[in-house]
């Protein structure tokens, strides 16, 4: 239960700093997006199944906070959360090439997400504008941030780990 709470507690920490805080920085022209960040980490440390409980509330929230079609961010969150989950097999914590890579394919996936079915649709083909001022200044900013969150994001999980064995074995013996 402690579990599930920390994590829907990094979930809304996250979403308030992306959505609240980032954009009050007058010097970043571009900000990381942490939700994308935790949904694969979660995905990517947990498997398939908690990926995509993951990226349901991420998304939940996105949906809730952003106007335009409900379900719009959840379809990709979830499925972000499902294809990271997928790579759990080659999971090693303290391997960080594979989630940095990760972080560079979701940014990808998301932005391309936004760009065909916010902007494609409605005409606008100006996709060299779209990448140059808003693809490439937030992917460099995500790819950078998943050094960090994730390393916390591994941490907070180790310690969380570590409290339940702690208090399994108390149970037990």
């Amino acid at each position: 239960m402690r579990r599930i709470l920390i994590n829907v507690l990094l979930l809304v920490v996250a979403f308030t700093i992306q959505n609240c805080v980032f954009p009050l920085i007058p010097f970043l022209s571009a900000t990381p997006n942490l939700l994308l960040i935790l949904t694969f980490s979660f995905g990517f440390v947990h498997g398939k199944s908690a990926g995509m409980y993951y990226g349901l509330v991420a998304g939940i929230l996105l949906d809730l906070f952003y106007s335009g079609p409900f379900g719009f961010y959840t379809l990709l969150f979830v499925n972000i959360g499902y294809f990271n989950g997928i790579c759990t097999k080659y999971y090693y914590e303290d391997y960080i090439t594979l989630p940095l890579i990760l972080s560079l394919v979701n940014e990808v996936v998301y932005n391309l997400y936004i760009y065909v079915l916010r902007f494609l649709i409605r005409n606008r083909l100006d996709i060299l504008y779209y990448v140059k001022e808003i693809v490439i200044p937030e992917m460099i900013f995500t790819v950078v941030t998943t050094l960090l969150i994730y390393r916390f994001f591994l941490f907070t999980d180790r310690r969380l780990r570590e409290m339940e064995d702690r208090n399994r074995n108390r149970r037990d013996g």
